[in-house]
């Protein structure tokens, strides 16, 4: 006898979000310590991440895409919080890791804007959090993604600047669709911003 789990009960199931700290930033600013305190999300130590979980990475090869749910929700969700500044040198250390290199989960997110006071309105420099609640959108975890949002003022901004194309994102099954998606919202980048 195997276990049925009903449509709404799937519906309730939300990845269990971890991040791994670089401690590069103000403290009383970020984002992911802020998630963690309010057990949004698990801090991983070292560079131990769950077998099998999607790993947020900006240099990844592969985008994030609604299909990565399954994976998301039996291993979890990886946001490596850093500086911005220091971005390409930490995720070129990380992705040499042992644990991290052979990954096969790591997910860029298509170009979205940021709502955060620090990057405004620039396309790619999410928060940890927002790299986390456009995730979960994406993958079809709407309402998670909202209230992970909901723990910030400016929650609702990112939310504002990027809804219609969370939704087409979310809608896409292939890297091409993706790709189609960010030239219809950022026609005028012809290449995706560097770190």
């Amino acid at each position: 006898m195997g276990l049925h789990i009903n449509e709404q009960e799937k519906l309730s199931l939300v990845p269990s979000v971890f991040a791994l700290e670089m401690r590069q930033d103000d403290p009383r600013k970020c984002t992911s310590a802020k998630m963690i305190r309010l057990g949004l999300a698990r801090r991983l130590f070292g560079h131990h991440i769950p077998r099998g979980s999607i790993v947020l990475d900006p240099t990844a090869s592969h985008y994030l895409m609604e299909p990565d749910k399954d994976s998301a929700l039996a291993h979890g969700l990886v946001v490596v919080d850093c500086s911005w500044v220091k971005a390409e040198s930490v995720f070129n250390v990380v992705a040499r890791s042992s644990n991290f290199g052979r990954h096969d989960g790591r997910r860029k997110l298509p170009l979205l804007l940021a709502g955060n006071p620090t990057n405004y309105a620039m396309a790619g420099k999410l928060s940890s959090l927002e790299a986390v609640a456009a995730a979960l959108f994406i993958m079809g975890f709407k309402e998670a993604a909202k209230k992970f949002l909901s723990i910030y003022k400016w929650g609702e901004t990112f939310l504002s600047l990027n809804l219609s194309a969370l939704e087409d994102y979310s809608k896409v099954h292939d890297e091409q669709g993706v790709k189609k998606v960010e030239l219809e919202y950022f026609p005028h980048l012809s290449e995706r911003p560097r770190f």
